[in-house]
């Protein structure tokens, strides 16, 4: 076989002629300068990402008023590096900590506060019931004890719809693996006065472990008299769920957290899958909003101006309300069934929430653009008189 032999002068030649060119070979390593082209594509189906034009969305208790400037820059910046994973979810954990003189250690992320809340869920079932009053947003409880041998005991309603603490405490056995508590509760937007459900956290967290759903906390007047977060500090057996879909407006972007001692966050997050739930712009958006006291006042005042809007036309069409500390409001329809009226206001292009388990006469509205409202409040008479007559 014939010997082929090269210089080093000819193979120094070539290879600079190579890298001077931009020349990548076979057996070379591509460069990002020669990567394919960015490119646009513009053939497809257009994506409606948001409501349908000209409805009202008024059902999911969202804010759309969000996300905050600022919380788009920053997921604007994010997504240019969304083939990688999170990578920075800790600066959030420190952020949180900061707030409440907490350590990262407290603190469990997910996406939304669904995930982690569902991840706690499976876990406490594998050990007994989860014990919550008749009516809250049991959907996590549900899910996570889907395949348990534990489910979900419910205290007794009350003729007021608030939860009874009392009741409650007198429930806890020892097959009661959580009691759980969304405060200001949801669908009825009624709140707990602190004082009662700090006293109340502080009996029942020696028998088993208490979660508070803050979902809404920082919608009411008072949300650092009304968090329950300062028992966490103090090493009670409690948990406290936020999320930042609701005030933050990010909704769509899947952010939330559990506060809770180190070792209960060890114990849930072992269910979960860690930062790999994240998302870069949602993490990015969060970051972003967490200081944004201007968005969230703004945010604030025209959610308030949506519920006094709502309060007054309700009174005037003949009916009661409970009073909210949230950005939705739980409708008494005076013995009319509220599926005939989530039905009737679809028609008129607007989306509320139907019945809630056996409360066929309560009906709940969100607080959303006040565009968006004013459509409701001309709806009303009009489905009132039509439902009245089926």
């Amino acid at each position: 076989m014939r010997k082929i032999t090269i210089s080093r002068r000819t193979a120094l030649k070539g290879a600079l002629l190579a890298v001077g060119a931009g020349i990548t070979g076979k057996f070379l390593v591509n460069s990002e300068k020669n990567a394919p082209p960015n490119s646009i594509i513009t053939d497809f189906k257009k994506v409606n990402y948001g409501p349908l034009f000209g409805v009202a969305k008024l059902n999911a208790n969202e804010n759309p008023y969000g996300p905050s400037a600022s919380a788009i820059k920053a997921m604007n910046e994010a997504i240019q590096k969304g083939s990688y994973y999170v990578s920075y979810a800790q600066k959030l954990k420190e952020m949180i900590a900061e707030r409440h003189n907490l350590t990262p250690s407290h603190i469990i992320l997910g996406s939304g506060s669904s995930a982690p809340l569902q991840w706690l869920a499976t876990k406490v079932t594998k050990e007994g019931h989860i014990l919550g009053p008749d009516l809250f947003w049991d959907t996590t409880s549900k899910m996570g004890s889907a395949n348990s041998p534990f489910g979900i005991e419910r205290t007794a309603k009350t003729s007021d719809l608030a939860i009874d603490l009392k009741n409650t405490l007198a429930k806890i056995t020892s097959e009661t693996a959580l009691v759980q508590i969304t405060n200001p509760n949801n669908p009825t937007g009624l709140l707990i006065p602190p004082k009662q459900l700090s006293d109340f956290c502080k009996l029942a967290s020696k028998e088993t472990t208490i979660l508070i759903d803050e979902a809404y906390n920082e919608l009411t007047d008072k949300p650092q008299e009304n968090t329950m977060i300062p028992l966490v500090r103090e090493g009670y057996d409690v948990i406290v769920a936020r999320t930042f879909s609701k005030i933050y407006g990010l909704a769509g972007m899947r952010v939330g957290y559990l506060l809770a001692k180190p070792e209960t966050v060890s114990k849930i997050d072992s269910y979960g899958l860690g930062d790999y739930s994240l998302n870069q712009a949602g993490v990015a958006a969060a970051i972003a909003s967490y200081n944004d006291n201007a968005f969230l006042k703004y945010s604030r005042d025209k959610i308030l101006e949506g519920r006094e809007m709502l309060a007054e036309a309700v009174t005037l069409n003949g009916l009661s309300f409970l009073p909210s500390n949230t950005n939705f409001m739980f409708v008494d329809l005076n013995n009319l069934n509220a599926e005939a009226f989530r039905k009737a206001m679809e028609e008129e292009k607007i989306l509320v929430r139907g019945i809630y388990q056996d409360y066929t006469q309560w009906s709940r509205v969100s607080t959303g653009l006040i565009g968006d409202v004013s459509k409701y409040i001309q709806a009303l008479p009009k489905v009132l008189e039509k439902i009245s007559s089926l």
